[in-house]
């Protein structure tokens, strides 16, 4: 089954968790916050066991190149979580996704560091059609660690029009997952920052 008839016939619904909010010191010195990563639907294209890498592109794949990275916090918003698997998926530039390949292309797992620090070197997505509209260029999220709840997310991109009209991210929850494309250095790099906030078992 081709990806526009799977999402014609598949009924996708998204989990809500609250948006990011505010972190709060206590008077015995932690922390507490309401700043939730929130959900966004899995989508019919994960696929696992990709490959941990850190580079999701080689010499000859089109796309604009760009810098995924964050850090994956516990539920009091300061606390690194070390050791989280993050995994990330996503198109082409043509719309297309890597199902059945072993190459895993724009496919890729990582774990983060002591800080809770993970990075993906990728390229900007393309966009498909879901019915009669296109999706909003995304990157998918699935993050798990052993004494958190797992997350299933997805990101967004600050002024792709196809934001407004898409059912998942023209939702409010999702308002604080459409980021900025940053030029972080001298040389025009693409950089886009992601933190997340795991919820505890």
């Amino acid at each position: 089954m081709d990806r526009r008839k799977f999402l014609l016939a598949t009924s996708l619904t998204a989990v809500s968790l609250s948006t990011f909010g505010s972190i709060i010191k206590k008077a015995n010195g932690t922390f507490a916050g309401d700043c939730d990563t929130t959900n966004d639907i899995l989508g019919p294209f994960y696929r696992p066991n990709a490959p941990q890498r850190a580079d999701l592109t080689h010499e000859s794949m089109p796309g604009t190149r760009l810098q995924l990275k964050g850090r994956v916090f516990r539920e009091d918003c300061v606390t690194p979580i070390k050791n989280a698997l993050v995994e990330i998926w996503q198109c082409s530039t043509e719309g297309e996704y890597d199902n059945e390949s072993e190459k895993y292309t724009l496919r890729s797992t990582w774990l983060t560091n002591a800080e809770g620090e993970y990075a993906f070197k990728t390229i900007l997505p393309g966009k498909y059609l879901n019915g009669a509209l296109y999706r909003p260029a995304h990157i998918h999220y699935r993050v798990s660690e052993k004494k958190s709840k797992e997350l299933i997310s997805q990101i967004y991109f600050k002024g792709d029009p196809h934001i407004e009209k898409d059912p998942w991210a023209s939702q409010e929850k999702a308002r604080l997952r459409i980021l900025p494309l940053t030029p972080e250095d001298i040389n025009g790099n693409l950089v886009i920052h992601f933190d997340i906030t795991l919820r505890a078992k």
